[in-house]
């Protein structure tokens, strides 16, 4: 073998040294899925996972202020204000305690359970705030300090 082909080689090893280095380096960069919730609403349904999050560790006041005003990608789901509107998250949310928040005031008192059922006429009666034909409901989870936030828009389907 002559010394050229034995420098190609070395090259050619270096480079796919370095081609797996850099996936195995991408792969460590991957955010851990977070848990999910979900909503449900007559025969729709969506999930979601949170659009803030930190691995169970507390957000500042400032990121979950952040958190509710970010409403971009948000899932939508179309509600008949005659339905009942179920909610559901996975057990690891719910160990931590969560409130349902409308508009991002607090809805409900924290809960532990894994599902929560409320009305949906509650979405779309200004003396629960809302307005329009749209409420904007998100879900916190943690009962001192805020660990996630899910959320999702509600649709008046009537």
């Amino acid at each position: 073998m002559t010394s050229l082909q034995s420098a190609v080689r070395r090259r050619r090893a270096v480079a796919a040294a370095g081609a797996v280095s850099a996936g195995l380096l991408v792969l460590t960069a991957c955010d851990k899925p977070t848990p999910i919730a979900t909503i449900t609403a007559g025969d729709n349904s969506v999930h979601s996972e949170a659009i803030c999050y930190k691995d169970g560790n507390d957000l500042t006041a400032a990121d979950l202020t952040k958190c509710l005003k970010d409403t971009s990608g948000i899932e939508t789901i179309k509600i008949d204000p005659d339905d009942t509107v179920r909610f559901g998250v996975d057990p690891k949310i719910a160990d931590q305690g969560w409130t349902i928040l409308m508009n991002d005031q607090q809805l409900t008192d924290s809960s532990k359970k894994t599902y929560r059922t409320i009305p949906g006429s509650v979405f779309f009666n200004a003396q629960y705030g809302a307005t329009g034909n749209s409420t904007k409901v998100s879900i916190k989870e943690g009962d001192k300090t805020t660990k996630g936030v899910w959320s999702f828009k509600l649709q008046k389907d009537s």
